[in-house]
């Protein structure tokens, strides 16, 4: 029988654990990115803003890392990845590469010491949909020699907050309005001539042009039932005559005008009472004389002018006009005679068509009636397409009237019929070029066609147009994540997007307080915006309850705010995950 030797076997087995163990040894020893990997979580990564924020059109975001003393090998390089996964793990989106080199390795890129060291990196990238709901992660890929190896990612945050996103599509377009008034005032004026020396009124004179308009003036005024005010007369006479008995003359002159003017209205059976007249006797009229010898023709007329300028004594001048008078007869035949005369201003008040006759004529004749009281006949209904269709018959009967195209696109752009609203706004600009309320009004339609830039032009030709110009501005300073303009630009408006303004602002307190005076304080968004401002102020209830609200009046929330970067702080609280479906 054999015997077993049992001491021989065990140096055998004790020389290949020596030899496994001096081969683990070197492997490990030979690769420090094994190392590396094992201490990754001691390293210090950081991510600013966090969670990520959309402003404007796109995510800026800043990482940063630090390392500790002997945690990079002088001879290993890395390559440091920011990236967002889904809810998955997928990548969603890749940030710039950021490359780590040792001391003592080769290549370039930011040196890491045996000491320690950090990094910082910045991107902005345009905004994608798929960015909201996602993980951020530092993925490192390091390298050794002819080894690399993927360490375990690094949780960097949460989501992207897409607040902004909320901005209403709420422009204000601007009426062109209306000048309507329920009296009207109303006048005409005509003039009598006289003979030298004269107050007799020339039955010529009553046949004249003028007179025949305040005869038709008199008739349309019974038509439409005018209430007559007064007859204001303005007489003269001219320089030549006598100071006392020019004055007297046109005295005179004034009263024959009063019996003219009476006997016109009694032809249309209007009894014309006497406290109807105003008479303003003006005696000479030498600044008249002066007026028509500048405008004349008379070569010598300057020096005429300065010659009886001289003179202060009125009877002096007097004389020497007559003289002047017969050797230029131009003066006599042309400057003189006109002189002589009474002006009559004819004063009268229209009521307006009663609020009933304006409806029924602009349905049955719009063509009667003016662009001023069309324009209020809209005012008079609520319903939009009945407003439209009396914005459609200003426009057609008063087509080079801005307004009537200008207050049918305003009525389309209510009704969201952006394209057709612009055609308007088109024709109204034609009708007035320039016009700054029509400049609003292609900004408004041009934004929502989703031409900012072209809204923005629009609307620096628009300014001075009205405080709705401004607030338009402040829709684009939203979309633009220039929050302060906003809220300067929006000024007192009470509006879901005045308050989304200063909210994302950090007016909170300001928010809550317009949100509540608009008219969005009770629905859907107004609720959910309520909510944010809960989550941003660290208000619980405020959340819980307003988000309940809002999900309520709009069961679509609820996935929104599930993936809400907005809430992540309340992702483990009950009564919001039970609220969530989470």
């Amino acid at each position: 029988m054999i015997k077993r030797k049992p001491t021989k076997m065990r140096s055998t087995y004790s020389g290949i654990a020596i030899i496994g163990a001096l081969t683990l040894l070197a492997v490990t020893g030979c690769n420090p990115l094994n190392k590396m990997n094992k201490k990754h979580g001691i390293v210090k990564y950081t991510l600013n803003p966090n969670p990520l924020e959309l402003h404007g059109d796109s995510v800026a975001i800043n990482v940063s890392g630090r390392y500790p003393a002997k945690f990079f090998h002088k001879k290993a390089v890395a390559n440091v990845k920011p990236v967002m996964v889904d809810m998955n793990g997928n990548i969603v989106k890749e940030f710039e590469n950021i490359k780590l080199v040792g001391e003592a390795a080769e290549g370039e890129g930011t040196k890491i010491m045996k000491a320690g060291g950090s990094f910082s990196v910045s991107n902005k990238v345009p905004y994608e949909s798929s960015m909201e709901n996602v993980k951020l992660e530092v993925r490192v890929t390091a390298g050794f020699k002819t080894k690399t190896k993927e360490f375990d990612p690094v949780a960097l945050g949460n989501g992207t907050v897409t607040t902004p996103l909320w901005v209403q599509s709420d422009e204000m377009p601007i009426l062109g309005k209306d000048k309507f008034t329920k009296v009207s005032p109303r006048s005409i004026s005509a003039e009598l001539n006289y003979d030298i020396q004269s107050s007799n009124v020339k039955p010529a004179e009553l046949k004249q042009d003028d007179i025949k308009a305040v005869e038709a003036f008199i008739a349309k005024g019974i038509t439409y039932e005018y209430t007559w005010k007064s007859v204001e007369i303005t007489s003269y006479a001219s320089p030549d005559g006598e100071t006392a008995l020019n004055e007297n003359l046109a005295s005179d002159r004034a009263n024959t005008a009063a019996k003219a003017i009476t006997s016109l209205f009694s032809k249309k059976k209007i009894k014309a009472t006497e406290d109807w007249y105003k008479k303003s006797p003006k005696g000479e009229d030498w600044m008249g004389f002066k007026t028509k010898m500048e405008a004349s023709s008379i070569a010598d007329k300057d020096m005429i002018l300065r010659i009886l300028g001289m003179y202060s004594d009125d009877t002096k001048r007097e004389e020497e006009i007559k003289n002047l008078a017969a050797t230029y007869t131009v003066i006599a035949e042309e400057i003189l005679p006109p002189l002589r005369r009474s002006v009559i201003k004819i004063n009268a008040e229209e009521e307006a068509k009663t609020d009933d006759e304006l409806k029924q004529l602009v349905k049955e004749n719009p063509s009667e009636l003016t662009a001023e009281e069309i324009l209020y006949t809209a005012t008079l209904y609520n319903d939009l397409n009945e407003k439209l269709e009396v914005y459609k018959a200003c426009a057609q009967v008063h087509a080079d009237d801005w307004r009537g195209h200008n207050n049918v696109g305003y009525v389309l752009v209510l009704q969201n019929k952006v394209s057709e609203a612009k055609a308007q706004f088109e024709k109204a600009g034609k009708a007035n070029a320039g016009e700054k309320i029509v400049m609003n009004n292609m900004g408004a339609v041009t934004r929502l066609m989703g031409d900012r830039k072209g809204a923005e032009e629009y609307y620096e030709k628009a300014k001075g147009a009205g405080s709705e110009v401004n607030y338009n501005i402040g829709i684009l300073n939203i979309m633009d994540g220039n929050y302060e303009d906003a809220v300067s630009n929006m000024g007192s408006f009470n509006s879901f997007n005045a308050a989304l303004a200063k909210t994302l602002n950090g007016s909170t307190e300001d928010a809550i307080n317009t949100l509540e005076a608009s008219e969005a304080k009770a629905n859907a968004e107004g609720y959910y915006l309520k909510a944010i401002i809960g989550a941003r102020t660290s208000n619980q209830e405020m959340v819980v309850q307003n988000l309940k609200a809002a999900i309520e009046k709009d069961n679509s929330l609820k996935a929104k705010a599930k993936g809400d970067a907005e809430f992540l702080n309340y992702r483990e609280v009950a009564e919001f995950t039970a609220l969530v479906g989470m």
